[in-house]
């Protein structure tokens, strides 16, 4: 009997200690868990200054000197050209900066202009929109707007696709801290099909949100 006893122990020790290995992997592979954000905002508030990028539609305004002001779309090479100003640089400025830059070229030709840039239409910079692939219905590069969260991209890529394992998505984001990127494990189908409110997330600019397919 007591070696019986003992045998018991023994299997039961290793069943434990298997069953112990099989979660610690699996939430290795699972990815870390971000905060449930709200459907809607709490509090809604300005989120960082925006950068400009390429194919932007800009408004620039010179007060008392409406000829020097102009609307334009900043190039594919990032660059504007208006009145008296030829091939500046405009992608990664923020509004402001570019309207700094436009003033002090100005100088040279009027005393003390003050100067107004107006983003239009706005795509920004990669560092800023949040792209979503895979399986989904419509992958896309969105611009990102303060308190983004989960829920508001997928609307916008229109869902997920018939064969999407959307509970198998990851959220890719750089961290400006460490220099790395960090992956989060999303619950896309949660979110969507049983509207599980602790599956939405916020987003933050630069987000990418890989989707895989099913493999049944």
């Amino acid at each position: 009997m007591p070696n019986n006893r003992r045998f018991s122990r023994l299997v039961l020790g290793l069943a434990l200690a298997s069953l112990t290995l099989t979660g610690c992997a699996g939430a290795a592979g699972s990815g870390a868990q971000l905060p449930a954000a709200s459907f809607v905002a709490l509090q809604e508030g300005p989120g960082e200054e925006y950068v400009i990028g390429p194919l932007d539609e800009l408004t620039i305004f010179v007060w008392r000197n409406p000829e020097l002001g102009a609307s334009v779309q900043v190039r594919p090479d990032g660059r504007i050209t208006t009145p008296l100003i030829t091939d500046m640089p405009a992608v990664g400025k923020t509004p402001s900066m570019l309207a700094e830059d436009i003033k002090l070229q100005l100088s040279q030709y009027i005393q003390e202009p003050i100067v107004s840039v107006i983003v239009n239409k706005f795509a920004g910079t990669f560092s800023q929109q949040v792209r979503i692939v895979g399986a989904t219905e419509k992958p896309a590069s969105l611009p990102y707007r303060a308190n983004m969260t989960l829920l508001d991209a997928m609307i916008a890529v229109g869902g997920l696709s018939e064969y999407a394992a959307g509970n198998r998505a990851r959220l890719v984001r750089f961290d400006k801290t460490t220099g790395k990127q960090k992956e989060y494990a999303v619950r896309i189908a949660d979110l969507l099909r049983k509207g599980d409110t602790r599956a939405n997330v916020m987003l933050m600019p630069g987000d990418v949100i890989i989707i895989p397919e099913s493999t049944f």
